[in-house]
């Protein structure tokens, strides 16, 4: 499928069947699978041969959505898990332990700054947050002897920080360690990270991909390019035997395109269990067939949107990386030419208060904690997905008190704005 366009690969990609088999990818609902022999298992247990013998670690219908994820992206292998928390914390955990640190970006999704800062924390993996649009020597400042990876959001959520990726692939390189990005707002359709030099990329296919909050889910996909023979003594799980796995030593035996995703699969998802369901699998790519039609609506909506509240008299600010003059505006357009995303943050005029006013006047739009569906949404985050944060935090996080964060929908854009403006008629100033 390489030489397919996306559109094509969102339908076709990861599955194919043969002749007589279902057209559609099958739901395999089962938690185990049944084998003539005992030595032919075996072979599964010590990763010598292909093939399924519990669902906990792989199933062909996660494998198969998997791989069109995988195609999506342009990486050599891939995985899904229970949610977009999960992939990030399976992502770093495959290659830091207790005692390492790894750098992050200050300006991302506020529960995988919880995720870091408390949890990972707790388990004596130690973070440094920067500014993502810092320099790269005051980037490159925040690196230690044992920081183990990078990180950050292709855009943020919900500050809509666009990553400079090449500046942090550089930099990460130049330290001998991957860079790993969160590619869930503008999704494949609209940026590969990987082509710009990033190393692992991790999704919440909960949100665009999914598309009609049907599924939680999450995906991992290795780009195969990062030498981890080359820095040995940085990752000795993937570059020495694993004991806990028949000795294997996962560079030597699955090369540098299949050592990651490998690894994660035989120790993470072996141990930690956070496996998607095969039917989550299923509705996730019932999504992926039409993500390639619904981004550029996203995006077209959103950006009228934008246009609208930038012009409108009751809204202090408007954040949105497609709007000529954003800080932003050029590193979207470079890494994102076609259109970034269906999100748009901004403050309503009187703060927090007025915030809440204009959000009880909606009626077409939804309160929700979702984003990134077909229906609009909105909230507020510093009351809501941010509030573990104190000011400190949230100012990195580019979040202030009164912002909104408005997920912009498929609906008509004309049924969209006359909604934002009745609700922010009752809006006094």
């Amino acid at each position: 499928m390489s030489q397919h366009h996306n559109g094509t690969k969102c339908l076709h990609a990861g599955y194919r069947p043969e002749n007589g088999q279902p057209r559609n990818i099958p739901i395999v609902q089962s938690t185990t699978f049944r084998y003539e022999t005992g030595e032919a298992m075996g072979k599964l247990f010590d990763l010598e041969a292909s093939g399924y013998f519990y669902t906990r670690l792989q199933n062909p219908t996660c494998d198969q959505v998997a791989a069109k994820i995988c195609a999506l992206e342009g990486g050599t292998a891939a995985m899904l898990t229970s949610s977009g928390q999960a992939a990030n914390f399976f992502a770093i955990f495959n290659i830091a332990s207790a005692g390492d640190h790894v750098v992050a970006s200050s300006a991302i999704y506020g529960g995988t700054f919880n995720l870091f800062a408390v949890t990972m924390q707790r388990m004596g993996i130690s973070f440094t947050f920067v500014d993502p649009d810092c320099s790269e020597e005051d980037l490159s400042a925040a690196f230690q002897p044992n920081t183990k990876a990078l990180f950050g959001e292709t855009i943020a959520n919900p500050a809509l920080t666009v990553l400079d990726i090449e500046k942090f692939a550089r930099v990460a390189h130049a330290h001998g360690v991957p860079l790993i990005v969160d590619n869930t707002f503008p999704t494949p359709i609209n940026c590969q990270p990987l082509k710009w030099g990033a190393d692992i990329v991790t999704h919440s296919t909960t949100k665009y991909m999914d598309g009609h909050a049907n599924q939680v889910g999450g995906a991992i996909v290795d780009g195969g390019a990062f030498d981890w023979n080359a820095h040995a003594d940085k990752f000795p799980g993937l570059t020495t035997p694993d004991e806990s796995y028949h000795g294997i030593t996962y560079t030597e035996r699955f090369g540098l395109g299949g050592a990651f995703i490998t690894k994660a699969t035989a120790q993470l998802m072996r141990d930690f269990g956070a496996s998607p369901a095969p039917m989550n699998a299923y509705f996730l790519n019932i999504g992926l067939e039409t993500l390639h039609l619904r981004m550029p609506r996203h995006c077209s909506n959103a950006q009228q949107v934008a246009q609208f509240l930038q012009d409108h008299p009751k809204v202090a600010w408007v954040k949105y990386p497609g709007l000529p003059g954003d800080p932003h505006y050029a590193l979207a357009r470079k890494y994102m030419p076609n259109g970034s995303c269906g999100v748009v943050s901004f403050g309503v005029k009187g703060g927090r208060a007025a915030a809440e006013t204009f959000m009880a006047g909606l009626e077409l739009a939804s309160i929700a904690t979702h984003v990134a569906d077909a229906k609009t949404c909105v909230l507020h985050p510093a009351s809501t997905t941010h509030r573990q944060m104190n000011d400190a935090e949230l100012h990195a996080a580019g979040i202030s008190p009164d912002l909104v964060r408005l997920s912009v929908g498929i609906e008509d854009p004309e049924d969209i704005i006359a909604d934002l403006e009745k609700a922010l008629d009752a809006v006094r100033v």
